[in-house]
């Protein structure tokens, strides 16, 4: 009676990640890297980059950065022979340098992050288009947003293939 119980363990255990692989496989994608990384999503991004108010506000970005960085520099090799009240209205300027900095910036991320939302808008219909076409030509049972799992080994990634069928989809 044991010998038939382990050889019907042995039989299921065996079965076991057959019955898995029947499901289809498990597939990864990271959808807002997928689409801003198409070539329409980075002529959008780039176009906007070129828009004059964009690049008014870069500007400012660079020149406030090289000016926190100088601070900084002249802070470090200084401090050592600065009177406590020079320290502390050099720190109340370097907070305030990096203030405007962080708002010049902060700035800029938001103008991108605008463009992407439309686009992530605009091309959502494709987008499932594309997904849907990967999903039964990949034999994919599982597919799960990249944000929403721990760990995944790069060959779980679709991403690539559906930045690569977007493309396609666009130049058509």
């Amino acid at each position: 009676m044991s010998k038939v119980l382990k050889t019907v363990c042995i039989t299921a255990a065996l079965l076991l990640p057959t019955l898995g692989w029947a499901q289809g496989k498990i597939a990864v994608v990271n959808l807002e890297q997928a689409i801003l990384q198409t070539d329409h999503a980075q002529k959008r991004l780039t176009a906007e980059r070129s828009n004059d108010a964009y690049k008014s506000d870069k500007a400012e970005f660079d020149r406030l950065k090289d000016e926190l960085d100088k601070m900084v520099k002249d802070y470090q090799k200084d401090s050592a022979v600065m009177s406590q009240d020079q320290q502390l209205s050099a720190r109340r300027s370097l907070a305030s340098k990096q203030a405007d900095l962080e708002h010049v910036a902060g700035k800029l991320q938001q103008t991108e992050q605008e463009v992407g939302q439309q686009l992530l808008q605009e091309m959502s219909p494709k987008v499932q288009e594309v997904l849907q076409e990967l999903i039964s030509t990949e034999g994919i049972g599982l597919l799960l947003q990249r944000g929403s799992v721990i760990h995944a080994d790069a060959g779980y990634s679709i991403t690539a293939k559906v930045t690569d069928k977007l493309n396609q989809a666009f130049t058509e």
